[in-house]
């Protein structure tokens, strides 16, 4: 049996793209002032706002102090702010601000025009195939459509 090319293997494939795909788009968030991270947590709160930070933790993947750190972080910035949580006494709900509003906006349209050209040498069906295999995979191997393993960057 002849060895396969190591780039014949998807896992090389995939772990080369993921790296591509990761450094670029780091990149291409510091001129907003955030990382992957940030606009993964601003992402979830523009569809979970006024959820408790351990709420949030979960579809992260991350340690509830960890979590901590990355709402100061944000709130620091006046993007982000907690609230009393309206059930739970003990938590506080997190909720997006206008300016974390703007400041994804303008972070979804740099990372759409970054899907746009990584994935322009496919037609549109065979760009919505490749992502509907990504998540056929990623779900055969246990990992969550919450939010990119990729975007969590070192928060685990």
């Amino acid at each position: 049996m002849t060895p396969q090319p190591l780039y014949g293997h998807p896992a090389c494939l995939m772990t080369r793209l993921g790296v591509h795909v990761e450094a670029h788009l780091t990149e291409l968030l510091v001129p907003l002032g955030i990382q992957p991270r940030h606009f993964g947590m601003l992402s979830l709160l523009i569809e979970q706002d006024g959820r408790s930070q351990h709420q949030l933790a979960e579809p992260l993947n991350v340690h509830r102090n960890v979590m901590v750190g990355l709402v100061d972080e944000l709130e620091q910035r006046g993007l982000i702010e907690r609230r009393r949580h309206p059930v739970d006494r003990r938590a506080h709900a997190v909720h997006l601000l206008p300016a974390g509003r703007e400041l994804h906006a303008e972070a979804d349209a740099v990372v759409t025009e970054f899907e746009a050209k990584m994935l322009g040498g496919l037609s549109a069906e065979e760009a919505a195939t490749f992502v509907e295999l990504q998540k056929r995979v990623s779900e055969h191997v246990g990992i969550s459509h919450e939010l990119h393993p990729g975007l969590r960057g070192d928060l685990r």
